[in-house]
């Protein structure tokens, strides 16, 4: 589904990533480790394109997508859940939900407005509220609600559990999986918060300072101690 060969990502002279290469296989869920500041969401923005590697490549599908434009890659079949959230915050939760509504032709169910109020019931009760009015757990559920408005085949999520509360860690997780499980979604998850990366991912990578330093199954990281206080401080 997502290959990325070897990029090396630069902010002006600051050489980011050095060399970062790993793969989302179809219907699987790829999380991405690290402390802060290793590249983890460099690596998102170079798949998305707003930070284009200078070298290497990304593959979407077998289709080159390094060079191209943002709004092209989106229309391909990639969105973003990204960090922060990024909410229009004059605009209504049903605004939020309908500027991004876009039909995949590659998937036979489409996500629209009322299938996405089944998922989440919450934004149902706030549908016409502003983006500015919400709590950050609905911020939160706002985000991947937006992302999956454009019915994409792999879904990027930037820290989605980010200043949430360990209620709302909890539903981002099931939420996850049921992408994953009923869906055949693909994601591609930067994460902090270990309990949910592996709770819900089949392959973990672990970042430090702009590379790949390990790669396994969730299992396998859990038992090894000397990494895990090595590379992410626990």
């Amino acid at each position: 589904m997502l290959e990325l060969i070897d990029i090396h990502t630069y902010y002006g002279d600051s050489y980011i990533l050095q060399g970062v290469s790993l793969e989302v296989k179809p219907g699987s869920v790829v999380a991405i480790l690290g402390r802060n500041g290793m590249g983890k969401t460099t690596t998102i923005r170079s798949i998305i394109g707003f930070t284009p590697p200078r070298r290497g490549t990304v593959h979407f599908k077998g289709k080159r997508i390094s060079g191209l434009e943002p709004y092209q890659i989106v229309q391909m079949g990639i969105s973003l859940v990204p960090q922060g959230r990024r909410i229009f915050p004059s605009l209504s939760v049903k605004e939020n939900l309908l500027i991004a509504l876009r039909r995949n032709p590659s998937r036979p169910e489409t996500w629209d407005l009322d299938r996405m109020l089944s998922l989440f019931p919450r934004l149902k009760e706030r549908l016409d509220f502003q983006g500015n009015c919400l709590s950050g757990g609905e911020l939160q559920m706002l985000a991947i609600a937006r992302a999956l408005m454009g019915n994409p085949d792999l879904l990027l999520m930037d820290e989605p559990s980010e200043g949430l509360a360990p209620l709302f860690v909890l539903y981002i997780g099931d939420i996850i999986r049921r992408l994953k499980a009923l869906e055949g979604f693909s994601i591609l998850l930067v994460e902090q918060t270990l309990k949910l990366a592996f709770g819900v991912s089949d392959d973990i990578y672990i970042m430090a300072k702009g590379k790949v330093v390990f790669k396994s199954t969730p299992q396998e990281l859990r038992d090894n101690d000397e990494i895990k206080i090595k590379h992410l401080g626990v």
